[in-house]
């Protein structure tokens, strides 16, 4: 579990994030939703340490990040999984040698016990048949499942997902959440993705962080955003015809 206590971030003199506690449960995809420029990205970055809170706290599983020492934070990003944006694959490497690579650089396994640790997350993520291909001859949903399988090769207790459907089609975006869902919930994982993408929260939302100006402006889940009576959720959510037309339909006009 992971929890944002009363977390302020601020840049000179713009205030970005403005008071936000929540709570992320293991085992559940928590979704962190906004517009653009509502502060989703930067309390995500607060989340993971690339910026330091201006005031609040973000506890581990009852650790202050912000306390820790270098060597407690070196320790606690061992047990993180990150899905960037793009897949950031390594173009020089092969598919399986990309899986390998957070083996490589921080497990005391020997080389046999990391190739077959790589191939079985390749298998997870159904690619088994891809690990002597390089990322670009396979296509943008396979370079983004292989991401998956690198996130997932030390076994993270925490996986972070930022945007990981963009430029993705919708069918190929499907198998992606339903997969990180799946990945979630098997190994227990407390898992944060940062998305706008409404089809994933309608699909796997199972905790929605509602971002607005900085604020906390709405949590729940997926059954739970079609009656909600929050004017600026609502206004987001139901931007999309389709997503208003769902509505409607759910209510009975």
């Amino acid at each position: 579990m992971i929890e944002i206590s009363d977390l302020h971030k601020s840049f000179e003199d713009k205030d970005v994030l403005k008071g936000i506690t929540s709570r992320f449960e293991g085992g559940k995809t928590n979704l962190i939703i906004g517009q653009s420029g509502s502060g989703k990205t930067v309390l995500l970055k607060c989340i993971v340490g690339l910026f330091t809170p201006t005031k609040g706290d973000v506890i581990y599983d009852g650790r202050s990040f912000v306390q820790m020492t270098k060597k407690e934070r070196a320790l606690l990003r061992r047990e993180m999984g990150m899905i960037f944006q793009s897949a950031a694959l390594f173009d020089s490497m092969s598919v399986l040698e990309n899986v390998m690579f957070p083996l490589d650089m921080f497990s005391d396994m020997n080389y046999k016990d990391r190739v077959r640790r790589a191939s079985f997350c390749l298998e997870r993520v159904n690619l088994g048949d891809a690990g002597q291909k390089f990322p670009g001859e396979i296509s943008g949903g396979m370079q983004k499942r292989v991401a998956i399988a690198r996130a997932i090769a030390l076994n993270p207790k925490y996986l972070f997902c930022d945007e990981p459907n963009s430029g993705l089609d919708p069918k190929t975006s499907i198998v992606i959440d339903n997969l990180i869902h799946d990945i979630t919930s098997e190994y227990k994982t407390t898992t944060i993705i940062n998305t706008h993408d409404m089809n994933s929260v309608m699909g796997i939302g199972e905790h929605i962080l509602f971002i607005c100006e900085g604020h906390a402006a709405w949590e729940g889940t997926k059954d739970e955003v079609m009656s909600s009576d929050n004017e600026r959720l609502n206004s987001f959510i139901f931007a999309s015809d389709l997503f208003r037309k769902v509505r409607d339909v759910q209510q009975g006009e």
